[in-house]
């Protein structure tokens, strides 16, 4: 019975949960404002944006997958998934990412029989391929607009090249590093273990895949109130986002907002951020907190054992 109750008071706390971070997120607009800024879309754009979506959170759950193989680790890639989407979903919207998304990683992997130096190291390489994705993509746009990435930075052409190489360069070396140095890489008091060649550029190439979802979902919604290129979106996207990061806002909710609709310039750029946070943090939230909710019923239900013997080293 204390079984049951338990289990039913997370599920309640969950549902709780949630609506608090739905209001606390929706506060800063109307019911009005959404859904008039969703019906200026057309659907063709905006399930175009919800399809992308979808694939950003699909190219985020390799990047556990790539992290578990890099820790030696070998877990079902459905388990994988689950874990990454609930985290990331639930992350996305409270805030400090490392902290929010990681204890729940760390709720799933450990009972699949991961450490907790695992957890730790999941979350760390995570947040490596997220950094090499940025820097990727900024490279990209940098290099092949350099004008057009000129005109939304106040940088000057030559110096976006510059950044844009070094951007580039940044992520070519962390693979080419990986495949000549074999060992741990220290930072500072940071001790890093490199992974493969294979392991590091496949990073690069899922943190980059996945910003250019985000991206591409964003651009269809912007295309309903003005017709900025897809380059554009990406780079004021990647600044908006390194803002985001930088700042630790919850969501980035403002951060997102105030920088595109500056470095785009354009305040009708609001309402398809409207639609953007609509459908790329509150549509995936409650489906996140429903299969955190569900796992912790089943553990519990279970007794608590975990299914750490179906995990293999």
């Amino acid at each position: 019975m204390l079984r049951k109750f338990v289990a039913r008071l997370l599920i309640t706390a969950a549902i709780a949960l949630a609506a608090w971070l739905v209001y606390r997120a929706l506060r800063r607009h109307s019911f009005d404002e959404i859904m008039s800024s969703l019906a200026q879309i057309p659907m063709g754009h905006l399930l175009a944006g919800i399809g992308f979506v979808f694939l950003s959170y699909f190219c985020l759950t390799f990047f556990d997958t790539l992290a578990v193989r890099y820790v030696g680790r070998e877990l079902a890639y459905p388990r994988i998934a689950i874990a990454s989407f609930t985290s990331l979903s639930i992350g996305h919207n409270v805030g400090g990412a490392a902290l929010s998304s990681g204890a729940i990683r760390y709720r799933f992997y450990s009972r699949w029989g991961l450490s907790v130096e695992e957890v730790a190291e999941i979350i760390l390489f995570c947040g490596v391929t997220v950094g090499l994705g940025l820097a990727t993509l900024a490279g990209l746009c940098g290099l092949i607009m350099p004008a057009g990435v000129a005109r939304i930075t106040g940088f000057s052409k030559t110096g976006v090249l510059l950044l844009g190489t070094a951007c580039l360069l940044a992520s070519i070396g962390y693979v080419l590093l990986a495949h000549f140095f074999q060992g741990s890489l220290r930072v500072f008091r940071w001790s890093f273990e490199l992974p493969t060649s294979r392991i590091a550029a496949g990073q690069v190439i899922v943190g980059t895949a996945n910003f250019l979802c985000v991206s591409a979902c964003l651009h269809q919604l912007l295309r309903a109130f003005g017709s900025p290129s897809f380059l554009d979106t990406a780079t004021a996207y990647v600044g908006a986002n390194v803002t985001a990061i930088v700042s630790h806002v919850p969501g980035g909710i403002g951060v997102l907002e105030a920088t595109i609709a500056f470095l785009l310039g354009s305040s009708a750029s609001i309402g398809a951020l409207i639609a953007f946070r609509a459908i790329y943090f509150f549509l995936p939230l409650p489906l996140g907190l429903i299969s955190l909710s569900v796992a912790e019923f089943v553990v519990h239900r279970g007794g608590g054992r975990s299914p750490a013997s179906n995990a293999k080293t």
